[in-house]
Formats: structure tokens, C-alpha cells, sequence
């Protein structure tokens, strides 16, 4: 199909991820409050739409610890300036395997819980949008996978629904567009979907711009999409992303850097992708304006 370029855009700023990127970086945000002012000068900066994980504050490491997430959401809510909240469901779902010739019992690192316990931050806090991993896939390490079954997509998939949270679904390769075609079809999701096209993370789809194409090329017409790369690609995806008809993902989630040698901060990064968008002759959206794009609804948590 033709590409037509988006000339509004939102920019989703994903703040701090769950990768073991805390001792690479003094920027990536590590305690709720760290968390939160990360989130907060981005959308000073221009975002419409912060993600965000939890870590533990002492270790840096990922955390599912509902208090974080609510000290979190308190603070961004708090905030003087607005935002929608974009929460990750995807924790909760990671096996790594004992080793090709014992693969079991799972080792250190596993962490699988049910679909009640995946969404339990969400239901309390409430945010705008919430992730839907769409997909089981092999996830960097050799025996690591992340897991996210049919039947567990669809459980999460009804609670968010019924929350009245919306699903960003992202997708890591073309099979999980697929089956979010899928959930549409079984009256899961609404069929407005949100989707997030999450390019050269692996061993999902590579950040070429051949599978990039294919990728937005799935998307349904009716639904609304953005997209990022990892590391050094992460402003050209912000370029291809807007050429495309999408919207834009930053963050160093995805990336530390500014340029070689120069470690980023969330805001700076922000600054440059809305940058790259008005060069391009696109304006940049802010947050009311996503929500009624979106048919989000802003809430108090629990």
C-alpha cells in the first residue's frame, strides 16, 4: 500500500525498561521517584506518552512491586505538567531455561505468575494505556524466552478491556500482529488498536527497513501505530516512523546514547525527536490531544 506521512504526531518517551541497562548508564532512573522526574521532564520536553517499568532503587534491577508503580503513577499524576501514562504489563512472563541438555527445571531468573497478578499494578493504578506483549519469542540471552501464550493474551488482553485501560500491543515480528488481528477478531480488543512496532530487538524483526515496511504494511488501517529502534537507529526510526504514517517511540529504554561518547537523558532525547518531526513538517501532539485521538480517558488511581 502507499505510505502516507503523519503530520500529527505523539511522542512516547519509555523511560527506564526492564534491560540490564542501570550500571551503563548514571541516567537511567532507578527509584520511583527517579522514575517519575525522568517521565516528567520528558513531557516537559514534548512528550505526550510516558512508559514505564519499576526497578528496584538499590540493585537497578526489575521489579513487579505494586508500590513502586504507585509511587510512580502518584507523582506523574501529581505533576504540574500532563501526560498519559503508559504502564508496562510485560513482566511476569520470562523463563530461562536450565541448559540445552537439562533444560528443566527453569533456573534463576524465571519469573511466571498468572494473568491476575500481571495486570494487579494496572488494575490499582489505572493508567491511560497499558503493554500487551503479543508473542512468545527467544529474547537475547540463549536461554531466555519471553512467554505470552494465546491463552494468556487473551485472559490479560479481556482484563484490560474491562478496566477500561487501553492495550498497547506491541509487536515484535509479524506473527504478532497476526494474532492481534486474532484478539480483534474474538472480541478481546476494541478494533481501534494501539500497536507499537519495536524493530531490531532480539530475535524479533530486524531493524532493516524491508521488514520495517512489512511491518507497517500488517497494520489495519484503523489502527493507530508507532515505532522504534534499538541503540544508534533510534532517531533514524523517528525519521521512518513519521514517513510511514506512524507515530514515535524514544527512550533510553531503547537507547543510552546521544552520539558516540555522549550518554543521553530522557528529555534529550525527546528534544531531538521533536526536533527531527517539525524538520520534517509534522507538529507534534500533546497529550489531550492524544487522548482524544485514542478515546482515552484520564483517572485517579484506585
Amino acid at each position: 500500500m502507499p505510505l502516507t506521512m503523519n503530520r500529527e504526531v505523539f511522542i512516547t518517551c519509555a523511560v527506564t525498561g526492564s534491560g540490564a541497562t542501570q550500571d551503563r548508564s548514571p541516567h537511567v532512573p532507578r527509584s520511583p521517584q527517579q522514575i517519575a522526574d525522568s517521565a516528567i521532564a520528558a513531557a516537559k520536553a514534548g512528550a505526550a506518552v510516558v512508559h514505564c517499568h519499576v526497578r528496584d532503587p538499590e540493585t537497578g534491577k526489575p521489579s513487579r512491586s505494586l508500590d513502586y508503580y504507585r509511587e510512580v503513577t502518584d507523582r506523574i499524576r501529581d505533576a504540574e505538567v500532563d501526560v498519559v501514562l503508559n504502564l508496562t504489563a510485560g513482566m511476569g512472563g520470562d523463563i530461562v531455561f536450565g541448559g540445552v541438555e537439562k533444560p528443566l527445571p527453569a533456573v534463576a531468573g524465571t519469573d511466571m505468575i498468572g494473568a491476575t497478578e500481571r495486570v494487579a499494578h494496572i488494575a490499582e493504578c489505572l493508567p491511560e494505556i497499558c503493554t500487551l506483549d503479543c508473542g512468545t519469542m527467544n529474547f537475547a540471552e540463549a536461554d531466555y524466552v519471553m512467554t505470552n501464550t494465546p491463552g494468556m493474551l487473551t485472559a490479560m488482553g479481556r482484563m484490560m478491556t474491562e478496566m477500561g485501560v487501553k492495550p498497547e500491543v506491541e509487536a515484535f515480528d509479524t506473527g504478532h500482529l497476526w494474532y492481534a488481528k486474532q484478539l480483534v477478531a474474538d472480541g478481546i480488543l476494541e478494533p481501534d488498536v494501539l500497536v507499537q512496532l519495536c524493530m531490531g530487538v532480539p530475535w524479533g524483526a530486524p531493524d532493516d527497513l524491508n521488514t520495517f515496511i512489512a511491518m507497517v504494511n500488517n497494520v489495519p488501517d484503523t489502527w493507530t501505530f508507532s515505532a522504534f529502534g534499538l541503540g544508534r537507529n533510534q532517531m533514524a526510526y523517528v525519521a521512518a516512523a513519521v514517513l510511514a504514517g506512524g507515530n514515535v517511540r524514544v527512550g533510553l529504554e531503547d537507547n543510552l546514547w546521544m552520539e558516540k561518547g555522549v550518554l543521553a537523558e530522557n528529555w534529550q532525547l525527546v528534544d531531538r525527536a521533536g526536533t527531527i518531526i517539525e524538520n520534517l513538517g509534522a507538529r507534534v501532539i500533546g497529550p489531550a490531544e492524544v487522548r482524544e485521538k485514542l478515546g482515552l480517558v484520564k483517572r485517579a488511581p484506585k
